[in-house]
C-alpha cells in the first residue's frame, strides 16, 4: 500500500476507533497501556485472576483440518489478505507467511514478541519466513517453493509482481496447477488501479458510506473494516472453489479480486434495490434514524417487518391504537413513515427496563435483541458462552494471555484446534528452507548476508525486564 520501491503492498485497513478513521501508533500504544494498567490494578486489588474466564482454546500441533495438505504461500499484509489466509489456515492449510526483512505492516514494531492483537489473530496457524524478494537470492528462494505450493496469494499494487519477476505467468510455468490469488483495491486496470488503498477509501467508492448516511443525509464511515473483511471472506471462498476445480480438472488458475468489487457485490441486493431494474423509476433515497432504541437502563433493537409482527409490537407496548393509525395501518405507510414509527416506539421503550422490554416483545413474538454497549459486554453474553465462541490461549511471546474467537464454521468431523500461535518474524525461516532442500550451511549464509532473517523467541521477561506486560506495550 506504500510506494512500490519501499513497501509495495496495496490493500489493508487503517484501524478505526471512535476518535477517527486513522489511529496514530502513539495513541494506540497509550490505549493498550491504559488497558494493561487497568487490568493490573484490578488484579492487584483482589489478588485473583479475571472472574469467569473463557475456556482455554484446545492446542494441538497435529490437528488435521478440512484443508490439511494444501500449502499456501502468503505474500499479503494488513487485513484483506492475511484474514483470508487465516480462515484457510484455521481449516488446516499449511500457510507460509512470506515477509520482508522489516516484517508485515500489521505485525507492529516488535519483531521478537507479539504485541498486536490483530496480528495475533490474522497470523495464527501460520509459519513465517523472512526474505528479501528484491535480491536475486531471495527471489530464488521463493521460486524454489512454487513447485511445492498449491496457492499463492498477493496484494501488491498492480505491476509489482511483474517488476519482481514473480508474476503469474512466471509462476505458472513452474507449477501449472498453481492457484494464484491477486487482491487489489480497485482492480488490475482502470483509473483508480494504482491508487493507494485503505478500507475507508473503498467504503466511499462502493457506496457503503452513503448507505450509512445519518438522518441529515451526511455520509458516514463504518467503524468496522467491512471492505477488508468482506474481501477476506470472498478470497477464502474463491480459493477453496479453485482447489475443488483443480481436483476436478487438474488445472490451476489466476483469480483477480478487488475490494471494490467484493463490497459492491456484497451490498447490491437491498442497498441498490432502487436501481435493480433497468429503466425503472428514478431512485429516491431517504435517510432516517436507525433501529436503536433506548430503554430505562440500556439499549435494544426490535423490528416489525411482517404485519403480524407489527401487531405484536403494538400489543407488546400497549399501543393497540397504532394498528389503526393512518400513518401505520398498511405496510407501505409504515415504510414511508418509519422515522415517526421509530420515534413513537422509542418513547414507550424509554419507560421500560431492558429486561421488561425484551420480555414483552418475546411474549408477542416480535424480533428483538439487546444491544451490547459497550461492546465488551459481548464477552459475557450467555449465548456467546453457550456457543463456546471465545477462548483464551497463552502465547509464549505475548505479554498477556490472548482472547480470540474460534472459526465461526464448526466441522463435526474436525473440531477446531489451534495448531500454531502467530509467529515471530522469520520464526520458521530455517525450517521452511530446510524443507525446500537448503543445507544448514546455505541457510547460515543467506542469513549472514542479509537475504533472510530468522528470529528466535526469548522469554519475554528476559527481553523486557521485570514487568514485560508494560515494557512490551510501551515499546510498541
Amino acid at each position: 500500500m506504500a510506494d512500490s520501491s519501499d513497501n509495495p503492498r496495496v490493500c489493508g485497513a487503517a484501524p478505526q476507533c471512535s476518535g477517527g478513521l486513522f489511529r496514530s501508533p502513539q495513541r494506540s500504544a497509550r490505549r493498550r497501556l491504559g488497558t494493561i494498567m487497568s487490568h493490573l490494578t484490578s488484579s492487584e486489588k483482589d489478588g485473583s485472576p479475571e472472574k469467569s474466564p473463557h475456556p482455554q482454546t484446545p492446542h494441538d500441533p497435529s490437528y488435521l483440518g478440512p484443508l490439511h495438505g494444501i500449502r499456501i504461500l502468503d505474500l499479503t499484509q494488513m487485513v484483506s489478505g492475511p484474514m483470508g489466509t487465516q480462515i484457510l489456515a484455521d481449516m488446516g492449510a499449511d500457510v507460509i507467511k512470506i515477509e520482508g526483512l522489516s516484517g508485515a505492516a500489521e505485525r507492529g514494531s516488535s519483531k521478537a514478541s507479539i504485541t498486536s492483537s490483530l496480528f495475533s489473530l490474522t497470523a495464527r496457524n501460520k509459519r513465517s519466513i523472512s526474505i528479501d524478494l528484491k535480491r536475486p537470492e531471495g527471489k530464488d528462494i521463493f521460486l524454489k517453493l512454487i513447485p511445492t505450493a498449491d496457492v499463492v496469494v498477493q496484494n501488491f499494487r498492480p505491476g509489482v509482481m511483474e517488476k519482481l519477476g514473480i508474476d503469474y505467468k512466471t509462476l505458472a510455468s513452474l507449477n501449472p496447477q498453481l492457484i494464484y490469488m491477486c487482491i487489489s483495491g480497485f482492480g488490475k486496470s482502470g483509473p483508480y488501479s494504482s491508487k493507494r488503498v485503505y478500507d475507508p477509501i473503498i467504503q466511499g467508492a462502493s457506496g457503503l458510506a452513503s448507505i450509512q448516511a445519518d438522518a441529515s443525509g451526511r455520509p458516514q464511515m463504518m467503524r468496522l473494516i467491512i471492505p477488508d473483511k468482506v474481501t477476506a471472506l470472498t478470497s477464502a471462498q474463491a480459493i477453496t472453489a479453485a482447489v475443488v476445480q483443480r481436483y476436478r480438472t487438474g488445472r490451476g488458475t489466476r483469480i483477480d479480486l478487488s475490494m471494490l468489487d467484493a463490497v459492491v457485490a456484497f451490498a447490491w441486493g437491498e442497498a441498490f434495490a432502487q436501481v435493480g431494474f433497468v429503466g425503472g423509476t428514478e431512485p429516491n433515497f431517504t435517510y432516517t434514524r436507525d433501529m436503536v432504541y433506548q430503554t430505562k437502563d440500556g439499549w435494544i433493537t426490535c423490528g416489525a417487518v411482517q404485519p403480524k409482527e407489527w401487531k405484536g409490537l403494538c400489543l407488546a407496548l400497549n399501543k393497540p391504537e397504532w394498528m389503526e393509525d393512518e400513518r401505520f395501518n398498511t405496510q407501505q405507510k409504515r415504510s414511508l413513515n418509519r422515522s415517526a414509527r421509530y420515534e413513537v416506539t422509542e418513547e414507550v421503550l424509554k419507560t421500560l427496563t431492558t429486561e421488561e422490554a425484551i420480555a414483552r416483545l418475546d411474549a408477542n413474538d416480535v424480533p428483538n435483541g439487546i444491544i451490547h454497549h459497550p461492546r465488551t459486554r459481548v464477552l459475557d453474553d450467555p449465548q456467546v458462552r453457550t456457543n463456546g465462541l471465545i477462548g483464551t490461549t497463552t502465547h509464549p511471546w505475548a505479554p498477556l494471555p490472548l482472547r480470540q474467537p474460534r472459526p465461526a464454521a464448526e466441522f463435526a468431523t474436525a473440531p477446531y484446534r489451534l495448531r500454531r500461535h502467530a509467529p515471530l518474524l522469520g520464526e520458521h525461516t530455517r525450517e521452511v528452507l530446510a524443507e525446500a532442500g537448503a543445507s544448514p550451511q546455505d541457510i547460515d549464509a543467506l542469513i549472514a548476508t542479509g537475504v533472510a532473517t530468522h528470529t528466535r523467541g526469548k522469554a519475554i521477561a528476559e527481553q523486557h525486564g521485570r514487568d514485560p506486560r508494560l515494557r512490551t506495550l510501551m515499546s510498541a
